[in-house]
Protein backbone atom coordinates (compact mmCIF):
# COMPACT_ATOMS: atom_id res chain seq x y z
CA UNK A 1 0.00 0.00 0.00
CA UNK A 2 1.40 3.39 -1.06
CA UNK A 3 -0.63 6.22 0.44
CA UNK A 4 -0.01 9.61 1.99
CA UNK A 5 -1.21 8.94 5.53
CA UNK A 6 -0.22 8.62 9.15
CA UNK A 7 -2.04 5.96 11.16
CA UNK A 8 -4.62 4.27 8.88
CA UNK A 9 -7.12 4.40 11.76
CA UNK A 10 -6.91 8.22 11.69
CA UNK A 11 -7.32 8.52 7.91
CA UNK A 12 -10.91 9.80 7.84
CA UNK A 13 -10.65 12.09 10.85
CA UNK A 14 -7.47 13.73 9.58
CA UNK A 15 -9.02 14.14 6.13
CA UNK A 16 -12.08 15.87 7.60
CA UNK A 17 -9.89 18.07 9.80
CA UNK A 18 -7.89 19.15 6.75
CA UNK A 19 -10.97 19.76 4.61
CA UNK A 20 -12.58 21.99 7.22
CA UNK A 21 -9.28 23.83 7.80
CA UNK A 22 -8.89 24.45 4.06
CA UNK A 23 -12.48 25.65 3.54
CA UNK A 24 -13.67 27.22 6.83
CA UNK A 25 -16.06 29.51 4.95
CA UNK A 26 -17.97 26.44 3.70
CA UNK A 27 -17.60 23.58 6.18
CA UNK A 28 -17.80 23.10 9.93
CA UNK A 29 -17.46 19.92 11.98
CA UNK A 30 -19.61 20.50 15.09
CA UNK A 31 -19.19 16.88 16.19
CA UNK A 32 -16.92 14.03 15.07
CA UNK A 33 -17.76 12.62 11.65
CA UNK A 34 -20.50 15.15 10.90
CA UNK A 35 -19.96 18.04 8.48
CA UNK A 36 -22.40 20.98 8.41
CA UNK A 37 -22.60 24.35 6.70
CA UNK A 38 -20.20 26.82 8.27
CA UNK A 39 -22.94 29.47 8.30
CA UNK A 40 -25.22 27.21 10.31
CA UNK A 41 -28.82 26.22 9.81
CA UNK A 42 -31.11 28.56 7.89
CA UNK A 43 -34.31 28.97 9.90
CA UNK A 44 -37.50 28.03 8.11
CA UNK A 45 -35.68 26.13 5.33
CA UNK A 46 -36.07 22.42 4.69
CA UNK A 47 -32.85 20.67 5.63
CA UNK A 48 -31.21 18.06 3.39
CA UNK A 49 -28.82 15.50 4.85
CA UNK A 50 -26.87 12.65 3.37
CA UNK A 51 -24.40 10.10 4.66
CA UNK A 52 -22.17 7.26 3.63
CA UNK A 53 -18.66 5.95 3.70
CA UNK A 54 -15.52 7.96 3.10
CA UNK A 55 -13.42 7.41 0.00
CA UNK A 56 -15.80 9.04 -2.48
CA UNK A 57 -15.00 12.77 -2.33
CA UNK A 58 -16.59 15.08 -3.30
CA UNK A 59 -19.48 12.75 -2.36
CA UNK A 60 -20.61 12.86 0.36
CA UNK A 61 -19.20 15.59 2.57
CA UNK A 62 -18.02 17.85 -0.24
CA UNK A 63 -21.55 18.74 -1.34
CA UNK A 64 -22.48 20.48 1.90
CA UNK A 65 -23.01 24.08 0.85
CA UNK A 66 -25.41 26.77 -0.32
CA UNK A 67 -28.03 25.37 -2.68
CA UNK A 68 -26.87 21.84 -1.91
CA UNK A 69 -26.74 19.85 1.35
CA UNK A 70 -27.06 21.12 4.91
CA UNK A 71 -25.20 18.33 6.71
CA UNK A 72 -23.55 14.97 6.14
CA UNK A 73 -22.59 12.04 8.35
CA UNK A 74 -19.46 10.24 7.20
CA UNK A 75 -18.16 6.78 8.05
CA UNK A 76 -14.87 4.97 7.61
CA UNK A 77 -13.73 4.28 4.06
CA UNK A 78 -16.54 2.39 2.29
CA UNK A 79 -18.37 1.95 5.62
CA UNK A 80 -21.63 3.43 6.85
CA UNK A 81 -21.65 6.10 9.55
CA UNK A 82 -23.48 5.21 12.74
CA UNK A 83 -27.15 5.92 13.37
CA UNK A 84 -26.09 8.35 16.09
CA UNK A 85 -23.93 10.32 13.66
CA UNK A 86 -26.76 10.39 11.12
CA UNK A 87 -29.21 11.56 13.80
CA UNK A 88 -26.80 14.35 14.71
CA UNK A 89 -26.61 15.40 11.05
CA UNK A 90 -30.41 15.54 10.96
CA UNK A 91 -30.51 17.65 14.12
CA UNK A 92 -27.93 20.08 12.74
CA UNK A 93 -29.79 20.39 9.42
CA UNK A 94 -33.15 21.11 11.02
CA UNK A 95 -34.33 24.70 10.56
CA UNK A 96 -37.85 23.97 11.78
CA UNK A 97 -39.27 22.88 8.40
CA UNK A 98 -38.28 19.20 8.47
CA UNK A 99 -35.39 17.28 6.95
CA UNK A 100 -34.99 15.17 3.81
CA UNK A 101 -32.67 12.18 4.03
CA UNK A 102 -31.17 11.85 0.52
CA UNK A 103 -28.62 9.10 -0.06
CA UNK A 104 -27.63 5.98 -1.98
CA UNK A 105 -29.29 2.57 -1.71
CA UNK A 106 -26.79 0.60 0.40
CA UNK A 107 -27.93 -1.76 3.16
CA UNK A 108 -25.94 -0.31 6.06
CA UNK A 109 -26.81 3.27 5.17
CA UNK A 110 -30.53 2.43 4.85
CA UNK A 111 -30.64 0.63 8.19
CA UNK A 112 -28.77 3.35 10.07
CA UNK A 113 -30.64 6.25 8.46
CA UNK A 114 -33.98 4.60 9.30
CA UNK A 115 -32.88 4.36 12.94
CA UNK A 116 -31.60 7.95 12.83
CA UNK A 117 -34.94 9.20 11.52
CA UNK A 118 -36.76 7.50 14.38
CA UNK A 119 -34.29 8.97 16.88
CA UNK A 120 -34.69 12.48 15.45
CA UNK A 121 -38.48 12.26 15.60
CA UNK A 122 -38.64 10.83 19.12
CA UNK A 123 -35.91 12.94 20.71
CA UNK A 124 -36.22 16.24 18.81
CA UNK A 125 -39.67 16.09 17.15
CA UNK A 126 -38.11 16.53 13.69
CA UNK A 127 -40.16 15.30 10.74
CA UNK A 128 -38.04 13.52 8.13
CA UNK A 129 -38.60 11.99 4.72
CA UNK A 130 -36.39 9.72 2.61
CA UNK A 131 -35.38 9.50 -1.05
CA UNK A 132 -32.97 6.77 -2.14
CA UNK A 133 -30.81 6.95 -5.26
CA UNK A 134 -31.01 3.75 -7.32
CA UNK A 135 -29.39 4.88 -10.56
CA UNK A 136 -26.88 2.08 -11.29
CA UNK A 137 -28.57 0.25 -14.18
CA UNK A 138 -26.45 -2.90 -14.06
CA UNK A 139 -26.89 -3.64 -10.35
CA UNK A 140 -30.44 -5.02 -10.79
CA UNK A 141 -32.88 -5.51 -13.68
CA UNK A 142 -35.33 -2.74 -14.57
CA UNK A 143 -38.26 -4.60 -13.03
CA UNK A 144 -36.37 -4.63 -9.71
CA UNK A 145 -35.07 -1.07 -9.96
CA UNK A 146 -35.67 -0.49 -6.24
CA UNK A 147 -32.78 -2.90 -5.53
CA UNK A 148 -30.25 -0.91 -7.57
CA UNK A 149 -27.25 0.86 -6.06
CA UNK A 150 -27.02 4.61 -5.88
CA UNK A 151 -23.96 6.10 -7.56
CA UNK A 152 -23.16 9.42 -9.24
CA UNK A 153 -26.83 10.27 -9.75
CA UNK A 154 -26.57 11.61 -6.21
CA UNK A 155 -24.74 14.65 -7.61
CA UNK A 156 -27.84 15.67 -9.58
CA UNK A 157 -30.16 14.86 -6.67
CA UNK A 158 -28.15 16.98 -4.22
CA UNK A 159 -28.12 19.88 -6.67
CA UNK A 160 -31.76 19.85 -7.73
CA UNK A 161 -33.32 19.08 -4.35
CA UNK A 162 -30.92 21.56 -2.75
CA UNK A 163 -32.13 24.30 -5.09
CA UNK A 164 -35.76 23.54 -4.25
CA UNK A 165 -35.03 23.73 -0.52
CA UNK A 166 -33.00 26.93 -0.94
CA UNK A 167 -35.87 28.74 -2.68
CA UNK A 168 -38.22 27.88 0.21
CA UNK A 169 -40.21 24.83 -0.93
CA UNK A 170 -41.77 22.81 1.90
CA UNK A 171 -40.66 19.30 2.89
CA UNK A 172 -43.24 17.45 0.82
CA UNK A 173 -42.35 19.48 -2.28
CA UNK A 174 -38.58 19.08 -1.81
CA UNK A 175 -39.12 15.34 -1.34
CA UNK A 176 -41.24 15.13 -4.50
CA UNK A 177 -38.60 16.94 -6.54
CA UNK A 178 -35.80 14.79 -5.09
CA UNK A 179 -37.71 11.62 -5.98
CA UNK A 180 -38.46 12.93 -9.47
CA UNK A 181 -34.73 13.62 -9.91
CA UNK A 182 -33.75 10.18 -8.65
CA UNK A 183 -36.24 8.56 -11.01
CA UNK A 184 -34.79 10.49 -13.97
CA UNK A 185 -31.16 9.40 -13.39
CA UNK A 186 -29.39 6.42 -14.92
CA UNK A 187 -25.71 5.52 -14.37
CA UNK A 188 -23.16 2.89 -15.34
CA UNK A 189 -19.50 2.46 -14.42
CA UNK A 190 -16.37 0.75 -15.66
CA UNK A 191 -13.03 0.10 -14.00
CA UNK A 192 -9.45 -0.60 -15.00
CA UNK A 193 -7.86 -0.98 -11.56
CA UNK A 194 -8.93 -1.56 -7.95
CA UNK A 195 -8.34 0.78 -5.04
CA UNK A 196 -6.97 0.18 -1.55
CA UNK A 197 -8.82 0.82 1.71
CA UNK A 198 -6.25 2.26 4.16
CA UNK A 199 -7.29 0.10 7.11
CA UNK A 200 -7.30 -3.06 4.95
CA UNK A 201 -3.97 -2.33 3.26
CA UNK A 202 -4.76 -4.37 0.16
CA UNK A 203 -6.69 -3.89 -3.10
CA UNK A 204 -10.46 -4.30 -3.04
CA UNK A 205 -10.25 -6.76 -5.97
CA UNK A 206 -7.79 -8.04 -8.58
CA UNK A 207 -7.87 -7.36 -12.30
CA UNK A 208 -5.31 -8.11 -15.00
CA UNK A 209 -2.98 -5.44 -16.37
CA UNK A 210 -4.67 -5.53 -19.78
CA UNK A 211 -8.25 -6.04 -18.56
CA UNK A 212 -11.25 -3.82 -17.84
CA UNK A 213 -14.56 -4.55 -16.14
CA UNK A 214 -17.87 -3.13 -17.33
CA UNK A 215 -20.50 -2.33 -14.70
CA UNK A 216 -18.12 -2.30 -11.74
CA UNK A 217 -19.58 -0.71 -8.60
CA UNK A 218 -17.95 2.11 -6.64
CA UNK A 219 -16.91 -0.28 -3.85
CA UNK A 220 -15.59 -2.90 -6.26
CA UNK A 221 -18.90 -4.73 -6.64
CA UNK A 222 -18.73 -7.14 -9.61
CA UNK A 223 -19.76 -5.86 -13.01
CA UNK A 224 -21.32 -7.63 -16.00
CA UNK A 225 -18.24 -8.60 -18.00
CA UNK A 226 -14.46 -8.56 -17.81
CA UNK A 227 -12.29 -8.62 -20.93
CA UNK A 228 -9.36 -6.94 -22.67
CA UNK A 229 -9.40 -3.13 -22.54
CA UNK A 230 -11.43 -1.72 -25.42
CA UNK A 231 -10.89 1.58 -27.27
CA UNK A 232 -12.50 4.61 -25.62
CA UNK A 233 -15.18 5.00 -28.31
CA UNK A 234 -16.31 1.39 -27.84
CA UNK A 235 -16.43 1.87 -24.06
CA UNK A 236 -18.49 5.05 -24.32
CA UNK A 237 -20.76 3.49 -26.96
CA UNK A 238 -21.60 0.48 -24.79
CA UNK A 239 -22.15 2.58 -21.67
CA UNK A 240 -24.56 4.89 -23.48
CA UNK A 241 -26.36 2.01 -25.18
CA UNK A 242 -26.97 0.36 -21.81
CA UNK A 243 -28.21 3.62 -20.30
CA UNK A 244 -30.56 4.27 -23.21
CA UNK A 245 -31.86 0.69 -23.16
CA UNK A 246 -33.03 1.42 -19.62
CA UNK A 247 -34.28 4.98 -20.29
CA UNK A 248 -34.82 5.60 -24.02
CA UNK A 249 -33.83 8.97 -25.48
CA UNK A 250 -35.32 10.52 -28.60
CA UNK A 251 -35.01 13.60 -30.75
CA UNK A 252 -35.93 16.71 -28.79
CA UNK A 253 -35.15 15.26 -25.36
CA UNK A 254 -33.08 17.44 -23.05
CA UNK A 255 -30.58 15.80 -20.72
CA UNK A 256 -27.58 16.54 -18.60
CA UNK A 257 -24.69 14.09 -18.69
CA UNK A 258 -21.98 13.51 -16.09
CA UNK A 259 -18.74 11.83 -17.19
CA UNK A 260 -17.07 11.15 -13.87
CA UNK A 261 -13.62 9.96 -12.78
CA UNK A 262 -13.56 7.22 -10.16
CA UNK A 263 -10.38 8.77 -8.78
CA UNK A 264 -7.29 8.10 -10.86
CA UNK A 265 -8.68 8.60 -14.36
CA UNK A 266 -7.37 11.93 -15.68
CA UNK A 267 -9.53 14.65 -17.16
CA UNK A 268 -8.01 14.04 -20.60
CA UNK A 269 -9.52 10.55 -20.76
CA UNK A 270 -12.89 11.74 -19.49
CA UNK A 271 -13.04 14.26 -22.33
CA UNK A 272 -12.28 11.49 -24.83
CA UNK A 273 -15.31 9.60 -23.48
CA UNK A 274 -17.43 12.76 -23.53
CA UNK A 275 -16.40 13.47 -27.12
CA UNK A 276 -17.94 10.21 -28.31
CA UNK A 277 -21.01 10.59 -26.11
CA UNK A 278 -21.63 14.07 -27.48
CA UNK A 279 -21.39 12.90 -31.09
CA UNK A 280 -23.80 10.04 -30.47
CA UNK A 281 -26.36 12.18 -28.65
CA UNK A 282 -26.09 14.98 -31.22
CA UNK A 283 -26.81 12.44 -33.96
CA UNK A 284 -29.95 11.37 -32.11
CA UNK A 285 -31.12 14.98 -31.78
CA UNK A 286 -30.79 14.91 -27.99
CA UNK A 287 -29.83 18.27 -26.47
CA UNK A 288 -27.24 18.33 -23.68
CA UNK A 289 -27.70 20.89 -20.92
CA UNK A 290 -24.90 21.80 -18.51
CA UNK A 291 -22.64 18.76 -19.08
CA UNK A 292 -20.36 17.79 -16.20
CA UNK A 293 -16.94 16.27 -16.82
CA UNK A 294 -14.56 15.70 -13.94
CA UNK A 295 -14.14 14.20 -10.48
CA UNK A 296 -17.60 14.34 -8.88
CA UNK A 297 -18.00 10.93 -7.19
CA UNK A 298 -14.88 8.85 -6.70
CA UNK A 299 -13.75 5.50 -5.36
CA UNK A 300 -10.41 6.33 -3.73
CA UNK A 301 -7.71 5.89 -6.42
CA UNK A 302 -9.67 3.51 -8.64
CA UNK A 303 -8.98 3.99 -12.36
CA UNK A 304 -12.27 4.04 -14.19
CA UNK A 305 -15.27 6.18 -15.00
CA UNK A 306 -19.00 6.42 -14.61
CA UNK A 307 -21.50 8.01 -16.97
CA UNK A 308 -24.77 9.38 -15.62
CA UNK A 309 -27.64 10.71 -17.71
CA UNK A 310 -30.57 12.65 -16.26
CA UNK A 311 -33.61 13.27 -18.43
CA UNK A 312 -34.78 16.85 -17.85
CA UNK A 313 -38.03 18.72 -18.01
CA UNK A 314 -38.49 22.45 -17.46
CA UNK A 315 -38.77 22.08 -13.68
CA UNK A 316 -35.65 19.95 -13.22
CA UNK A 317 -33.62 22.02 -15.68
CA UNK A 318 -34.35 25.30 -13.92
CA UNK A 319 -33.36 23.85 -10.55
CA UNK A 320 -30.20 22.29 -12.02
CA UNK A 321 -29.15 25.73 -13.28
CA UNK A 322 -29.93 27.54 -10.00
CA UNK A 323 -26.96 28.97 -8.04
CA UNK A 324 -25.10 26.66 -5.69
CA UNK A 325 -21.67 26.62 -4.09
CA UNK A 326 -19.42 24.28 -2.16
CA UNK A 327 -15.64 23.86 -2.18
CA UNK A 328 -15.78 21.38 -5.07
CA UNK A 329 -18.49 22.79 -7.34
CA UNK A 330 -19.99 26.17 -8.11
CA UNK A 331 -23.01 26.86 -10.31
Amino acid sequence: MKKILNNPADYVDEMLEGMVAAHPETYAQPVRRVIARAAGTKKGKVGIVTGGGSGHLPIFTGYVGTGLLDACAIGDVFASPSAEQMAEAIRLADGGAGVLRLYGNYGGDVMNFDMAGEMAEMEHDIRTTTVLLTDDVVSAPKEEAEKRRGVAGMVYAFKIAGAAAERGDDLDEVTRIAQKTADACRSIGMALTPCTIPQAGKPTFEIGETEMEMGMGIHGEPGIWRDAIKPADEIAEEMLERLMADQPLAKGDRISILVNSLGATPAEELYILYRHARKKLDALGVEIVMPLVGRYATSMEMTGATITVIKLDEELESLLKAPAECAFWRV
